[in-house]
């Protein structure tokens, strides 16, 4: 089972950036898919980004396409999410979750098995 440990929240104002990390440990993920999820308080969570590792083919949600930014890096076995022109709306706890279904990229949390344990984003007006 792949362990994930996110890192690179903050706070910030809106229009800047940031970048978040997910370093995945265990295994390798050469045959899952990755995505990051947000949960603000009192709502669901959401997809916002996925990739296919084997591929890199990546997915976004209409919301953050064209500011968002989802990338790998191979050697460290670790993903990352970098973010532009934020705004307050982006405010959330960002999760990085895995998933065994590595030939697509599915926007239900329920298809992924692996989560990391959240890091928050809040963007200030």
């Amino acid at each position: 089972q792949v362990q994930l440990v996110e890192s690179g929240g903050g706070l910030v104002q809106a229009g800047d950036s940031l970048r978040l990390s997910c370093a995945a440990t265990g295994r390798t993920l050469g045959s899952s898919t990755i995505a990051w999820f947000r949960q603000a308080p009192g709502k669901e969570r959401l997809f916002v980004a996925g990739m296919r590792w084997i591929r890199g083919s990546t997915d976004y949600a209409e919301s953050v396409k064209g500011r968002l930014t989802i990338f790998r890096d191979n050697t460290k076995n670790t993903v990352h999410l970098q973010m532009n022109s934020l705004k307050p709306e982006d405010t959330a706890v960002y999760y990085c979750a895995a998933s065994p279904f590595g030939w697509l990229i599915s926007r239900s949390a329920n298809e992924y098995n692996a989560w990391g344990q959240g890091t928050q984003v809040t963007v200030s007006s």
